[in-house]
């Protein structure tokens, strides 16, 4: 299973899909898409296990990190 974590104002909301369901992979992808188009930074992990900010859809990764752009002032 891949997981999709969406950090918002809320906390968290976990996303859990098989990559290896066609149906699962599209909904995966497509709420990637929207999260990027709606400001959210993407992050996913190395082999080494150091974070790594990326832009497009991994299938191939087990973790998704999202959270909001951050404001500051």
């Amino acid at each position: 299973m891949a997981t999709q974590i969406v950090m918002d104002h809320r906390g968290d909301t976990q996303y859990s899909f098989d990559p290896k369901d066609a149906d699962a992979l599209l909904r995966a992808e497509e709420r990637f898409k929207e999260l990027m188009r709606a400001g959210f930074t993407a992050a996913t992990r190395t082999a080494s296990g150091e974070p790594a900010v990326t832009r497009k859809f991994d299938k191939a990764a087990e973790e998704t990190l999202f959270f909001p752009r951050l404001v500051g002032g």
